[in-house]
């Protein structure tokens, strides 16, 4: 992506290449702070994997959102960037459950491997080897871990081993299942099987491809990727915020409750109809419910049937939530995200940072102040 800064000394995970027989689980750390002292030799950079030949139809840049370019600096929120200071550790922990730790929540991922490690571990959550290092504390993933970035199946394996070393430690990292994780699943199921859209006949794997789809994760996905994708939920409680990936009220639809919902969407898997599949991916991938005057009583009719006190929701780059982007060749002015977007009254958090857009993947700690 053209003018994003390389992440330093981020221990190689397996990128964008497609390595021969089954991966391996990646090895992954945030940068090495060397202390000051006489220079060192630079870390050594593996060489870039060779090229993938890709069909004719691929076409990554062809994306539903616009990129941003490198220009204004300024974060367009509707609060102080001090109102988005994580909460102390105090007050965390008398919001958290007995014997739990605080909870943090990442915004979508997007395959953007080497900056998700470095977020992790800016947070304190893993270690220099990419080992889960907080202890009882709780993570949850919004969603959107493939396509548009190089390593969407290295992110999908460090969640899994961040998961089970988390509940090793007597905390838990868990995830919701995004609009993207649903065509990734419907494009290895279904292909080019033709699906009734509301524009007409359709495809899994056409719409896979024409936002972001990458090759080489389809390659590396096996079945027990596969299978932890489709076990994913869509809707989640924790210590007052309602958890969801996208900015919709299309849950509704699904259930009156949280188990409802994920209890029906897991059904909707199971059955695997190529049409019924399309209807959920196609509903979970409407946004911008909560943007506008009647933004905060959509944010109250998922609250009133689901629980909490504000929804938390990726899916909706913040830049593009607030209309403020560039073309993407990179042109015009540009927004820095230096966290995550207040807004609806008070009653909604974005917490899609923007990755695809040179933007931020945000890694928050809940509740914000202010």
């Amino acid at each position: 992506m053209a003018g994003r800064t390389p992440v330093s000394a981020v221990p190689p995970g397996p990128h964008s290449g497609a390595p021969a027989g089954p991966p391996p689980m990646p090895p992954v750390g945030p940068p090495v702070h060397l202390p000051a002292g006489p220079p060192t030799a630079p870390p050594l950079v593996p060489p870039p994997a060779a090229p993938i030949e890709l069909p004719e139809e691929y076409t990554p840049t062809a994306r539903d959102l616009p990129v941003i370019g490198a220009g204004r600096t300024d974060t367009l929120i509707d609060r102080p960037a001090a109102d988005f200071l994580p909460a102390t550790e105090t007050a965390a922990d008398q919001d958290a459950p007995e014997g739990m730790g605080p909870l943090f929540v990442v915004g979508d991922v997007h395959g953007y491997y080497d900056e998700l490690c470095e977020a992790l571990a800016a947070e304190g959550l893993i270690d220099a080897d990419g080992h889960w290092a907080a202890g009882n504390a709780r993570l949850w993933f919004l969603g959107d871990f493939t396509d548009r970035g190089p390593d969407g199946i290295g992110v999908i394996d460090l969640v899994m081993q961040l998961s089970a070393e988390a509940a090793a430690a007597g905390g838990y990292c868990k995830a919701l299942m995004g609009n993207h994780e649903l065509l990734l699943l419907g494009a290895k199921r279904f292909g080019d099987t033709p699906v009734q859209s509301g524009a007409g006949t359709a495809s899994f794997q056409a719409a896979w491809l024409l936002n972001g789809g990458q090759k080489s994760d389809m390659d590396r996905l096996e079945d027990h990727h596969l299978q932890w994708m489709a076990r994913l939920d869509a809707v989640m409680e924790e210590d007052g915020h309602l958890l969801v990936h996208s900015d919709t009220t299309a849950y509704l639809e699904y259930g009156d409750s949280i188990e409802a919902v994920n209890d029906t969407v897991h059904d909707v898997l199971t059955r695997s109809d190529a049409d019924e599949v399309w209807d959920l991916f196609r509903k979970f991938t409407k946004r911008f419910a909560f943007r506008d005057e009647a933004g905060s009583q959509a944010v109250r009719e998922l609250l009133n049937a689901y629980g909490g006190e504000r929804v938390v929701h990726g899916h909706s780059p913040i830049p593009y939530l607030l209309g403020e982007v560039g073309t993407e060749d990179g042109e015009g002015d540009g927004i820095a995200v230096d966290g995550p977007h207040v807004y609806a009254d008070g009653l909604a958090i974005a917490m899609d940072g923007g990755v695809t857009m040179a933007g931020k993947l945000l890694v928050v700690q809940l509740p914000l102040t202010g």
